[in-house]
């Protein structure tokens, strides 16, 4: 998650997990940024961690409707990656088969 403000560093908790998991280190590549910096969307995915997104123009939006797990265990954590993975391919199969008609050209 992008986070609703911008903050110093990102989620340290993310930050060691994702390296663990993925061996990817976000701080090299990810930081905190305003929206106006963001370039144009296609699609924008919330995921609702029981705070007011900002709204972004999109072709099209989705939540997940998942828990913030800032503060969590490391194990919830693992969780709310496994249902955001589960999540991304069903999203990208709904792309695929062409059920969002926002996105097709």
């Amino acid at each position: 998650s992008a986070g609703t403000e911008t903050k110093d560093r990102i989620n340290q908790d993310a930050v060691r997990i994702i390296k663990e998991r993925f061996f990817i280190d976000m701080e090299k590549t990810q930081s905190s940024k305003l929206i106006a910096a963001l370039p144009p969307l296609d699609i924008v995915v919330t995921m609702g961690c029981n705070v007011d997104c900002p709204w972004l123009p999109s072709k099209y939006r989705t939540d997940f409707g998942l828990d913030d797990p800032s503060g969590m265990s490391d194990e919830f954590f693992h969780k709310t990656i496994d249902i955001i993975i589960e999540k991304l391919h069903e999203l990208r199969k709904d792309i695929e088969e062409k059920k969002i008609p926002s996105l097709q050209n």
